[in-house]
């Protein structure tokens, strides 16, 4: 259906703008005017604006929090659904944000559900959002339902941050070791290699080889740098192409030595966060754990979780097919066991969420305590040995000279 770009006054004249889905022209200024608002002006919206999607700005999950904070403030304070998406999308500083929500008042007032109006949007609604969103709806309790997903939404993207900086840091050092030690072998080598050939004479073996190195870097430093891209967008291409190489990369992350066992309890603090927030607002466990499993962002884990949502379905508990898929340590299984006894699984697994979010903690920071002299003793050890091998010659002069 076209979009509309308009301009109008209320009935107590103040300037409102926005977009608007409808048939055609007319039909846009006959919603309008349905709304209490009188046309100024009334033009199709540009369709170039989406094209180039690297420069349009996205939602950052800071906004879609705020967003759900103060809409659950107004639902809960009695004002009409399409007044509060009204307000909301007014306020909205960023452009992409606004013209969704914009959208979706325009879809509720034409009789869609307020969770079928998001889902139109999945960039920036996911299924989680969407999903809870409909159990509110369903069971009118949407201000509540609205509050535990901004506390949600919070706690994941605390997580994210963690995991991030766990990353970024050792990410960063091995660029800025490899960028100096370019720059060494690329225009600070060179300067001694003439140095020494002025001289004459026969190099060290060290000096003799850090030279080599300089003059094979010196050749194939673009054939290096084009390589490194192809083989970083190759790779990146193959994970989202081929679901097959995803899952075995995704398998090799969860085993290796030091990264491994973050990214397993990383995976344990989102798997229990999704699902207590679910089964607590309301959603059934199959459509609960099928969420889960789209949302844990490893192929390994959703593939043990969509196996555990066919065993259920056939009539087992949700612990048996979990202990069976092997993902999750034991003490998790068990204390989601108990949570089906007693009937508490909700709670149960907000407290298995928190215990391992401060389990993330722990291992970022033990992470960063242990590469950090790694790092360290890395980047200073090469360094050290291509000053030391330029300075052989020095000394073999220096002695001459005596």
């Amino acid at each position: 259906m076209p979009v509309f770009a308009w301009e109008g006054r209320t009935r107590q004249g103040a300037l409102k703008k926005g977009v608007i889905e409808a048939v055609s022209e007319a039909a846009a200024m006959m919603q309008l005017r349905g709304q209490s608002i009188i046309p100024v002006s009334v033009k199709p919206k540009a369709a170039g604006g989406s094209k180039f999607k690297l420069f349009k700005r996205g939602v950052k999950t800071r906004d879609l929090v705020v967003f759900t904070r103060q809409f659950a403030t107004m639902i809960d304070a009695g004002l009409p659904l399409v007044q509060c998406l009204d307000i909301q999308a007014e306020q909205q500083t960023n452009r992409t944000f606004g013209e969704a929500l914009g959208r979706v008042k325009s879809d509720v007032e034409q009789g869609a559900t307020f969770a079928e109006s998001l889902g139109k949007h999945p960039r920036i609604f996911d299924e989680l959002y969407v999903n809870l969103v409909t159990a509110g709806e369903i069971g009118g309790v949407l201000d509540t339902i609205l509050n535990r997903l901004a506390a949600y939404l919070e706690k994941a993207d605390s997580l994210k941050r963690k995991v991030r900086s766990a990353m970024v840091y050792p990410a960063t050092v091995m660029v800025v070791a490899i960028g100096v030690l370019v720059l060494l072998l690329v225009k600070v080598i060179p300067v001694f290699e003439k140095m020494f050939h002025d001289f004459g004479g026969t190099l060290p073996g060290p000096t003799q080889m850090v030279i080599n190195m300089s003059h094979w870097m010196q050749h194939n430093v673009p054939f290096l740098a084009v390589g490194l891209a192809a083989l970083f967008i190759g790779y990146s291409q193959a994970r989202k192409r081929f679901p097959r190489f995803r899952f075995h990369t995704d398998g090799v992350y969860l085993k290796l030595p030091v990264f491994g066992p973050l990214l397993r309890k990383v995976a344990v603090a989102r798997f229990s966060r999704t699902f207590s927030t679910m089964l607590s607002s309301g959603v059934p466990i199959l459509d609960a754990l099928e969420i889960c499993a789209k949302t844990s962002g490893n192929k390994v884990i959703e593939s043990g979780l969509d196996k555990t949502r066919t065993a259920i379905s056939e009539g087992k508990t949700i612990a048996e097919p979990l202990r069976a898929a092997g993902m999750f340590p034991s003490m998790v299984v068990q204390m989601i066991a108990v949570g089906e006894q007693t009937g508490a699984m909700d709670s149960m697994l907000a407290k298995l969420a928190d215990f391992y979010d401060d389990e993330v903690d722990a291992g970022v920071a033990a992470l960063t305590s242990m590469l950090e002299p790694l790092m360290m003793v890395f980047l200073g050890g090469t360094i050290g040995t291509i000053l030391i091998a330029m300075y052989l010659p020095i000394f073999k002069i220096a002695e001459a000279v005596k």
